[in-house]
């Protein structure tokens, strides 16, 4: 593994070598390429295996981050600076890896180019015998080795620089880490809020239902008591079969709610079959009329992923059937190996809001949990688009 990452130090930094000149052009626009240049070297540090934080959202292309990041104060404070040390240590890269490499090269290759009757000149060295040509293979393998580590050590060097240019009050970091700490604080708030409504339609839906065929059955038993030692009258014979058969529709219902109630928690269609075919179900079971529109397989989407586009799905239904004032919907949904998108569209009256209505916000930080969005277009009169996407596995 420690070799991997000094091959992946010294790879990097013969990129940065060759990438000097495009560097050195840069500097003409250095504050349109400070902040992609920066965040360039971020990547590279974390390919090299040090833990840093990328600031470019990956749902952003470079134009739409680069414009707000030229207006942020981080920009001079950390971005230029990394900027400006990755131009000079490209340069310190692109002198030790040509002329180390290229020497040691030429070292190690002396005795051939020798029998072509070439004496390889490497600084003041020069061959002027076989023997010599001979001595300087050893040479140019520790030339070779002397390189590998100078370039290591400015991989190191330009780490050590990155670490101290961002352990700064970067304001953008600040930022991060306070949505971190907000989405946190919504998603259990959210957590709280569903618990609470699962614990209150099993209180007054499934737990009432019940009660209702424990009195029902106890009414039942006394009137059969009352009638067992003679013969039952008319009546109470019908007042038995009522008895019955109420507590037999209240029983129905008590089980009804309860399915619904466990389907609410995790649907087992979504467990057992996947996302694509919970959809389905759920378009199925639907007051609306849906057309559902399902491209791509499902089979590499994790658990939670599956669950939160499921659940945007169900509450965009609700709300439909709910406010939209429309009797039918339709949902797009896209699957591939690296993410998972999803639409659900009405023609309703429009006028949805995320932040008004707890489900909504719920919803959108369930996705933000497993790195994923939620947005909505909901002009009045012109309908809602609810777009969901994530990737397929968490980056966590």
């Amino acid at each position: 593994m420690a070799q991997i990452r000094i091959a992946r130090r010294v790879l990097t930094e013969c990129i940065a070598a060759m990438a000097f000149p495009i560097l050195l052009l840069s500097i003409l626009v250095a504050p349109v390429s400070a902040p992609v240049v920066a965040e360039t070297d971020r990547s590279r540090a974390r390919w090299c295996g040090v833990e840093t934080m990328p600031l470019k959202p990956s749902d952003q292309s470079w134009a739409q981050w680069v414009a707000p990041r030229l207006r942020s104060r981080s920009m001079w404070r950390t971005d230029l600076p990394v900027f400006v040390t990755a131009v000079l240590l490209s340069a310190l890269s692109l002198l030790v890896a040509f002329f180390g490499f290229i020497g040691a090269a030429a070292l190690v290759f002396s005795p051939v180019l020798w029998l072509f009757g070439i004496a390889a000149q490497v600084g003041p060295f020069t061959p002027e015998s076989v023997g010599e040509t001979l001595l300087a293979m050893p040479a140019g393998i520790v030339l070779g080795a002397v390189t590998t580590t100078v370039l290591t050590g400015t991989s190191f060097l330009r780490d050590l620089l990155l670490r101290t240019f961002s352990r700064s009050r970067d304001p953008d970091l600040l930022v991060k880490l306070e949505e971190l700490r907000t989405s946190r604080a919504s998603l259990t708030a959210a957590f709280e809020f569903e618990r609470q409504r699962i614990e209150r339609d099993l209180h007054d839906g499934a737990q009432q239902e019940l009660v209702a065929v424990v009195m029902r059955l106890g009414m039942l038993e006394a009137t059969a008591t009352a009638t067992a030692t003679a013969t039952a009258a008319a009546a109470d014979q019908e007042r038995i079969v009522r008895l019955a058969r109420q507590a037999q529709a209240h029983a129905e219902r008590a089980l009804e709610r309860l399915r619904d109630t466990v389907r609410d928690i995790h649907p087992r269609e979504l467990s057992d079959l996947g996302l694509i075919a919970a959809v389905r179900e759920l378009a199925a079971r639907s007051p609306l009329r849906v057309e559902l529109t399902s491209t791509g397989d499902d089979a590499q989407l994790s658990s939670p992923t599956a669950t939160a586009v499921y659940f945007t799905v169900s509450e965009a239904l609700t709300n439909i059937s709910k406010h939209a004032g429309v009797a039918n919907a339709r949902i797009d949904l896209r699957c591939s190996t690296t993410d998972v998108h999803v639409r659900v569209h009405d023609g309703g009256v429009g006028g949805a809001r995320i932040d008004t209505g707890s489900g909504l916000a719920g919803l959108r930080e369930r996705m933000r949990s497993v790195g994923g969005n939620i947005e909505i277009l909901s002009p009045l009169g012109g309908g809602t688009l609810v777009v969901a996407s994530a990737p397929s596995q968490p980056p966590w």
